[in-house]
């Protein structure tokens, strides 16, 4: 497979494969005065960045939504994550005005450890959100919370997935790290979730949970690019394992647009790189998208 080293060669990367676009699961898209707020601290290298992060598509939305569209991106989230009290509900009102109004979007929710956390992800649920983003880096909360464990049960026996970001990369604090995230997998172990970029740097502890947990799935957001530094490198002993739980289905393709300081194209680049077959790509970049969200 020939890799795509610019975004103009993306859309002729998933034809060669066969493919009828691509499934990118871990986007952002925001209201303004939040994604504004979001790139301000990009911009300061702010203490949960660690480095310094130039945002390459920091365009209009209806400019971002354009160039998706362009590349092939047939379905994509709108990730949105409070970090603080009172912020999960109204975020979850705007993620379902938004995938209302663009058909692309997996519609996305969000929760808190709070009291009535449970409440809204039903009404979230009824709504028709389709994955709840879970940020335990930016929200700086222990996912096995009290206030949380009906929220997980819920999600759970609707089966709709959770894309955590329960790694320690790029900085990390007490909740995150494989452990606390097993607490719940031991309790909820039905429940489906996506680990945002493989897990990193804790990789390998990770990708035991998706052994273990037939739920557990994993992304690949930055991991493998030329900026993965601060996430860790990828252990080399892991590419079996990759390859495997790729063309089990568990490996979603996922990117951190708009928020990244490289060309699109370079996640697909590196993913290519890896030489793991035309097979394990297809499954990353849709069949394992398109079984998860019913596409």
């Amino acid at each position: 497979m020939t890799e795509p080293r610019s975004d103009s060669a993306v859309p002729a990367f998933w034809q060669a494969l066969g493919l009828p676009g691509i499934v990118d699961a871990h986007v952002h898209f925001m209201p303004p005065r939040l994604m504004s707020a979001v790139w301000a601290y990009f911009d300061d290298a702010g203490p949960l960045i660690g480095t310094e992060w130039p945002i390459r598509y920091r365009d209009s939305e209806e400019e971002r939504l354009a160039f998706l569209r362009g590349l092939g991106v047939r379905a994509f989230t709108a990730l949105v994550y409070p970090h603080r009290p009172g912020m999960a509900e109204p975020l979850n009102e705007w993620g379902a005005e938004f995938a209302a109004r663009v058909p692309e979007c997996l519609q996305t929710a969000t929760f808190y450890p709070e009291p009535g956390a449970a409440a809204y992800v039903r009404r979230a649920l009824e709504s028709g959100a389709r994955v709840f983003k879970v940020h335990l880096q930016v929200g700086g909360f222990d996912p096995r919370d009290k206030e949380l464990d009906e929220a997980w049960g819920i999600l759970a026996d609707a089966g709709v997935p959770a894309l955590v970001h329960a790694g320690s990369g790029p900085v990390a604090n007490g909740f995150t790290g494989p452990g606390p995230f097993a607490g719940v997998l031991a309790r909820h172990p039905r429940l489906t979730a996506i680990i945002a970029h493989l897990g990193a740097p804790e990789f390998d502890g990770f990708f035991a949970l998706a052994e273990r947990y037939g739920g557990v799935h994993l992304d690949t957001t930055m991991t493998f690019t030329r900026f993965a530094g601060g996430l860790g490198t990828f252990p080399e002993a892991l590419l079996p394992r990759l390859r495997d739980l790729g063309l089990d289905g568990r490996i979603l393709l996922g990117t951190d647009f708009p928020n990244i300081p490289y060309e699109y194209a370079h996640q697909l680049e590196a993913l290519a790189a890896l030489g793991l077959g035309d097979d394990w790509l297809r499954a990353v970049c849709w069949n394992a998208a398109a079984g998860l969200f019913d596409l």
